[in-house]
């Protein structure tokens, strides 16, 4: 690990609670402001590695001193990405969609330190099992689906739609430990 201060680029509380389960609590955690609207054909993995990219560069323009890591995550199928949802409408949709599918998790984790800037893309499938009415209703009902890609959170209790899942849980959680871990140490 470095010397410098750590600022986490990121409002997420699942990805400080990632970081502490690495044993790292990072000095500030700062969201930073940037547009997330994805580019014309722009495909997903060019999209969530581009959102990292930016939001660490956004943070260390104002704190150039300072190691910054950010992250991304977009859940995708094929080239569509499905939004963060921020409507019961947009997560019922969304999970609609998953069902009874399998879906790719991409987490793009980005770290800047001394103009140097390093990027991992860990992409993840997950199969969902096909899912009824009621339970994407009462999933709904929960608000765990609030602010989340894909409009679902694995980390709750989504992940009994699960049938299986092939890569990292921790990145489709938010932030993938393993490639973290080595960004940070290098």
């Amino acid at each position: 690990m470095v010397s410098t201060s750590l600022i986490l680029a990121s409002a997420s509380p699942r990805r400080k609670a990632l970081l502490a389960q690495m044993g790292i609590t990072p000095d500030q955690i700062l969201a930073p402001d940037i547009d997330e609207t994805p580019h014309s054909k722009e495909a997903p993995h060019a999209y969530v590695m581009r959102m990292a990219q930016e939001k660490a560069a956004a943070i260390f323009a104002a704190h150039p001193q300072a190691t910054v890591l950010a992250a991304d995550t977009v859940v995708a199928r094929g080239q569509r990405i499905f939004p963060k949802a921020t409507s019961r409408k947009e997560a019922q949709t969304c999970l609609r969609a998953l069902s009874g599918r399998k879906h790719q998790v991409m987490t793009a984790v980005c770290v800047m330190q001394g103009g140097n800037m390093r990027t991992k893309l860990v992409t993840t499938t997950v199969k969902f099992a096909p899912l009824s009415a009621a339970q994407i209703d009462d999933y709904v009902n929960s608000g765990e689906w609030e602010g989340k890609a894909g409009g679902y959170g694995i980390q709750g209790s989504a992940e009994c739609f699960v049938q299986w899942l092939r890569g990292s849980y921790s990145a489709v959680v938010g932030l993938p430990l393993y490639e973290t871990q080595l960004l940070l140490r290098q």
